[in-house]
């Protein structure tokens, strides 16, 4: 390119963003000025008080009309089997929407994908865009749970350091509530807000063992239910619960240090299933980009390319499962 257009070209967007800096800028004085404005009167001072009460009963309407319409999605789907189950699911994954929010995301979700593959990526293609608005239904589905793995690895990870506050609290002479709320101070999230939402349980009359039911039942993690059966049998037949945890957290260290020593030597297997199952899409992508009629005939033929598509997709799927499964080591 000519090096007097690149030249122009830059000149003119450090204009264009100098005006729009000048024209925010002046906005705000602007309305800096019309709201300093409105206290430099006696008169104004009702004006104002008149307005933001207008705006305030306008906001507050806003809000019940949304909260109707939310506890109306809540009371259709919220005693549902469905609703119990996703309630359980956003609870693992600390997302502050209820039942109903997350039906309607649902619906915005299948709704988005066939608008965007109707009007945008196959358009006037209805088989594409049933297609589409079901693999939108899935989407919030993929990211509440990613969110959970993601906060109970992050959690796991943190429970040898909360097991040995837990036995330092405990044998400086903290009770095990007092214990726990230590644990809730001083541990990051998510630690902190599991252990808070126990320790306010029992404080509103729950009894420890239930409260402990609820934690395991949003950390479904299998160190975290050892504990706590060690914890519940301590207060039933007593015994020296700080030993217990100790053994407990070292042994927790150990299984840690030799899961990211099985995850080193299992990493090739990882890569190579992951480069295998890539290879085939960049291939595709790459042939459409140099011959877009050749490949163009999968997606324009719906008898033969589309079930095409679907088989070379599932075995895609299938063979990174599989490999997946293989790398993948209990112990």
């Amino acid at each position: 390119m000519n090096p007097i257009i690149v030249v122009v070209i830059v000149a003119v967007l450090l204009a264009v963003l100098i005006i729009v800096a000048l024209s925010m800028r002046s906005r705000q004085a602007e309305d800096i000025e019309e709201r300093l404005g409105v206290y430099s009167e006696a008169t104004s001072l009702i004006k104002f008080s008149e307005e933001f009460e207008r705006e305030e009963r306008e906001r507050e309407a806003r809000e019940r009309k949304k909260n109707a319409l939310i506890e109306a999605a809540d009371k259709a789907v919220g005693d549902t089997k469905w609703g119990k189950g996703a309630r359980a699911q956003l609870a693992r994954a600390d997302l502050k929407l209820t039942v109903g929010e997350y039906f309607a995301l649902h619906i915005v979700a299948v709704i988005g994908m066939a608008f965007l593959s109707l009007f945008l990526l196959f358009p006037m293609q209805p088989v594409q865009a049933i297609i589409a608005g079901g693999v939108g239904f899935f989407l919030p589905r993929l990211y509440v749970a990613h969110k959970q793995a993601q906060r109970l690895k992050k959690f796991e990870q943190q429970m040898p350091d909360m097991l040995s506050m837990w036995v330092n609290s405990l044998r400086a002479g903290y009770s095990v509530l007092q214990s726990l709320e230590a644990i809730a101070r001083e541990m990051p999230e998510p630690t902190s807000t599991e252990i808070q939402r126990v320790v306010r349980e029992v404080q509103l009359g729950i009894p420890m063992e239930q409260a402990l039911d609820h934690m395991l039942e949003r950390m479904p993690s299998a160190e975290l239910d050892l504990c706590f059966t060690a914890v519940n049998i301590q207060r039933e037949v007593g015994g020296n619960l700080a030993e217990i945890l100790e053994v407990i957290g070292h042994t927790i260290r150990e299984r840690i240090k030799l899961l990211g020593e099985i995850r080193v030597l299992t990493a090739q297997g990882r890569i190579t299933g992951w480069l295998i199952s890539a290879l085939p899409i960049i291939l595709g992508v790459l042939l459409f980009i140099i011959n877009p009629r050749y490949m163009g005939n999968l997606f324009n033929n719906p008898g033969c390319g589309w079930p095409m598509l679907a088989v070379g997709a599932f075995m895609i799927i299938a063979g990174m499962a599989a490999v997946q499964r293989i790398v993948s080591i209990d112990i």
